[in-house]
């Protein structure tokens, strides 16, 4: 029997992988690699160290920089190994957060030379609707897609090295360029780019497209985290890169500007960016008054 090392980028839809019936042995990566520090392709000392820092912060302190560093390295050690596996099969959704992991796992492949992969990349699910990713399939859904794997071409594989560039040096030119493309070798990237373009801080407000939803929640009535979640996931457009650390980051950077835009009450000043150091439950979120509804601000 080959053997068969399978990566995707959610522990939810790894679990489900695991228990699909689908041979072979299931690695999960973790990484922000749309954002923060980091050099293209294949990562040295100084930019995992660098990315461990950056990490961390984004978890507000709630995975340490020493595990976060220790599991980086972990991860680009277990795809130096992947040349002993007779196939590799590449499971991916087509939102900013997978695609730009893909790209940069694609990219880092020529280091131990590895130049065979194949892709799952399901974008749509019958029945499922808003459908945002993997995470979302049961074991015999992810079972019943396998067989649409499709072989990874020199095209893709240098295409990749490309968007890993621009997401890595955070070229604006590059990112326009790529979110143009009508045929691009890797069909889900130029929206996916898009998407990390419209997150950028707007010129006026200063605020990028999830705060501004985050602030439209609460502006609108929505006191508790799960009411402002709910709000900002019917807003977004599918699929949706984002989990709720990234959103209460969010919400704590309204809180946090110089004249805040929210205000945060609970145990603590600011929301908890990983689960189970406070209870979410505890928490109220409020516009400030100055930023109210009917204020005019």
């Amino acid at each position: 029997m080959k053997s068969v090392l399978h990566i995707t980028s959610g522990d939810v839809a790894g679990d489900s992988l695991a228990k699909s019936g689908i041979p072979g042995e299931v690695f999960v990566w973790h990484d922000i690699l749309y954002d923060g520090p980091r050099r293209p392709g294949w990562p040295d000392d100084y930019t995992l160290d660098a990315r461990a820092q950056f990490l961390s912060e984004a978890t507000g302190g709630g995975l340490s920089r020493q595990f976060v560093l220790e599991t980086l390295k972990a991860q680009y050690a277990k795809l130096e190994t992947a040349t002993r596996y007779d196939q590799l099969v590449l499971w991916f959704d087509a939102c900013l957060f997978d695609q730009s992991m893909l790209c940069h796992i694609l990219a880092c492949m020529r280091v131990p030379g590895m130049k065979n992969a194949d892709l799952l990349c399901i974008d749509a699910f019958p029945g499922i609707n808003p459908y945002h990713g993997l995470g979302q399939l049961s074991p015999e859904q992810l079972a019943s897609e396998y067989d649409r794997r499709q072989s990874l071409n020199t095209d893709q594989f240098c295409f990749a090295e490309r968007v890993d560039q621009a997401f890595a040096l955070q070229d604006p030119i590059a990112f326009k360029e790529l979110s143009d493309l009508s045929k691009a070798p890797l069909p889900w990237v130029p929206a996916a780019v898009t998407r990390w373009i419209e997150e950028q801080p707007d010129r006026v407000t200063g605020l990028s497209r999830l705060e501004k939803l985050a602030l439209e929640a609460i502006r609108s009535g929505c006191e508790t985290t799960a009411e402002v979640f709910s709000f900002v996931s019917a807003r977004e457009t599918p699929p949706q890169y984002w989990g709720d650390i990234t959103l209460w980051q969010k919400i704590n950077s309204l809180a946090d500007r110089q004249i805040p835009l929210v205000r945060i009450e609970g145990p603590v000043s600011r929301l908890p960016q990983w689960e189970g150091t406070t209870d979410l439950k505890l928490f109220r979120l409020y516009p400030t008054e100055a930023n109210s509804p009917g204020s005019g601000q």
